[in-house]
């Protein structure tokens, strides 16, 4: 069953080139991965800097092998830094 991943972040105005970076390192990294159904990112209309990603991945199975891949892990540890918070994830049955 389909499972919906809401992603959340903050980031100040200078340093949303270098997350919109990143970000695209992600897609296309997740790309490849099993699993994998698609992924877009929003941008809060009425709060600059606050973004939402909503990745569809086959299972939460399919979701957790990519959560601890190593090479998404190095990424999320550069967007966390660039950020000076954690990022916060909510996983939801798409079913």
């Amino acid at each position: 069953m389909a499972v919906k991943i809401l992603i959340k972040r903050k980031v100040a105005d200078k340093e949303n080139e270098a997350l919109n970076a990143l970000l695209r390192q992600f897609r296309a990294l997740a790309i490849e991965e099993s699993g994998y159904i698609s992924g877009e990112t929003l941008r809060r209309v009425d709060r600059p800097g606050e973004c939402l990603v909503i990745s569809t991945w086959k299972s939460v199975n399919d979701w957790d092998a990519w959560f601890k891949n190593p090479t998404r892990l190095a990424i999320q540890a550069q967007i966390d830094l660039l950020l000076g918070a954690a990022t916060t994830y909510e996983v939801y049955d798409a079913g």
